[in-house]
């Protein structure tokens, strides 16, 4: 009997010590969802505190008020500057379009459009213009050969920083903060400016491949047809055919960016998000779009500011811009003071943020 006792005690004593390093994290069998936010963001981050406790309250069934159905988990989040870097020295798609116009493949383009790659410098407008010499530069490649060129772009290296690939410059936080909500049943949507074949690729190949799927990323759209039906004003007429390919014809459909986000957000998700993530003034109508009074769930949206300029290049000066959007209704993140790390330990800013092509220094 006696011996009976000690080894019930000693099985007692053995699952709660197992509980308690469980719980502490001090064993392989670590609390993750409760844990939240804690490997690279700050530990005194109320923005992460803000969205653990969000993600707490809307997956817990016994909150009546607040729960959210697994299936209205939509989380949108914008690309370039909120996902990944946009300062090598400019955005992941620019950069690609610099190169293909002026050193990978400067025989398959115009001199205006070799001209109009040279002009851009950082603090450039990415508008509809800018969009449409996009969209003339790839005329005529498939959507599989701009695919895999936006992969294959994605292997050079940025000047920017070292040690860093264009494809390696998502923001570990967001990344983290990603798998996160994926991890509590959200279906997380990329809604980006840029391209939608490009930001696929893009998507495909970073650290949030395994969130995101293809079908869930939204972007800007250039025309797309049939192989020998490109200049016809529909496709209508006619039939695809085994071997057929779908080609770029050069022409430009919409920028998906401001309230083009919002449109594209309801055309194709069909239901409104409950958490968005931006960070700059054309990512502003998709975040009202998810907090608008008329949601039938709570909802949040989250603006980063890019004011750490050690670690990146970011020159925002966070009382202004933080003022700016919490008087819009959105929760304001610090680069410089909610994020722990930004890039990984062996990437490191470059002296400056890139140098001068001869085409751009013979331009100006």
């Amino acid at each position: 009997m006696r011996i009976r006792k000690k080894v019930t005690g000693f099985i007692l004593m053995f699952q709660i010590c197992a509980l308690f390093f469980a719980c502490t994290g001090l064993t392989g069998c670590s609390l993750k969802k409760s844990q939240g936010l804690s490997e690279y963001w700050t530990r005194d981050s109320a923005v992460a505190e803000s969205i653990v406790n969000y993600v707490t309250k809307v997956t817990n069934k016994k909150d009546k008020e607040n729960f959210i159905p697994v299936e209205d988990r939509i989380a949108v989040f914008d690309m370039d500057g909120t996902l990944t870097c946009e300062t090598y020295y400019t955005y992941y798609d620019t950069m690609m379009f610099i190169n293909y116009c002026l050193d990978d493949y400067p025989d398959k383009v115009s001199e205006e459009l070799k001209e109009a790659a040279a002009e851009i410098k950082p603090g450039y407008t990415a508008g509809e213009e800018l969009a449409r010499n996009f969209a003339k530069a790839y005329a005529g490649m498939t959507v599989q050969e701009l695919y895999d060129y936006a992969v294959e772009f994605g292997q050079k290296e940025t000047e920017s920083f070292q040690n860093m690939r264009y494809i390696d410059g998502f923001y570990l936080p967001m990344v983290e903060l990603v798998k996160y909500l994926y991890d509590n049943d959200f279906t997380i949507y990329v809604v980006s400016g840029t391209e939608r074949t490009t930001t696929r690729a893009i998507v495909a190949n970073s650290p949030i491949k395994d969130y995101v799927t293809p079908n869930h990323v939204i972007g800007t759209e250039f025309e797309v047809k049939v192989k020998g039906y490109e200049d016809v004003s529909s496709n209508m007429d006619y039939k695809y055919a085994d071997g057929d390919e779908l080609v770029f014809t050069g022409e430009f459909i919409q920028k998906n960016l401001n309230a083009n986000k919002t449109i594209w957000i309801e055309r194709e998700i069909g239901k409104r998000p409950v958490l968005a993530f931006g960070n700059s003034g054309s990512d502003t109508s998709m975040m009202n779009y998810v907090i608008d009074e008329r949601n039938q769930y709570p909802a949040e949206a989250y603006m980063i500011v890019a004011d750490d300029n050690v670690r990146e290049w970011g020159t925002q000066d966070w009382s202004e811009k933080s003022a700016a959007y919490s008087e819009q209704g959105f929760i304001p993140i610090s680069m410089k003071n909610d994020f722990l790390k930004i890039y990984p330990d062996t990437v490191t800013k470059s002296e400056q943020q890139y140098t001068e092509t001869e085409e751009a220094e013979n331009a100006a």
